[in-house]
């Protein structure tokens, strides 16, 4: 069993599959060689099956920037912690958050942990007051 930062890092690689290869989290569950962690499918599902409100609290929240413009490691980490804030409601906010920013420092440009950060710290401030 993976630790939930192991699975939040192998949901990060599908959910950028999910949308790079414009299918369902069915479609490519049913592809792959073994099946994620429990939580990592989870999340891609949830991501997956929430795709239109979590979009719609990205645009609503990120400053100037179009959903479709971010960078697309940024964009897949943001609908994951979107999800985790609002349907993975016993998880806190500033575990989330933290994962996050952590695994776009990881494997994104240099600005995005505070992109990440401050964007899904407005979005937790609406889903969990």
């Amino acid at each position: 069993m993976a630790t939930r930062r192991e699975a939040r890092e192998r949901a990060l690689g599908l959910c950028y599959e999910l949308e790079a290869r414009h299918v369902a989290a069915d479609d490519l569950l049913a592809g792959l060689p073994a099946p994620p962690d429990p939580y990592a499918e989870t999340v891609l599902r949830g991501v997956d099956a929430h795709l239109d409100e979590i979009d719609s609290l990205l645009a609503k929240f990120s400053e100037r920037w179009a959903v479709d413009r971010m960078p697309a490691v940024d964009r897949a980490l943001l609908r994951i912690g979107t999800y985790e804030l609002g349907w993975e409601r016993e998880l806190p906010p500033g575990v989330v958050i933290s994962e996050a920013v952590e695994l776009a420092q990881e494997y994104s440009t240099k600005d995005s942990g505070r992109f990440v950060n401050g964007l899904l710290s407005r979005i937790a401030e609406e889903l969990r007051a």
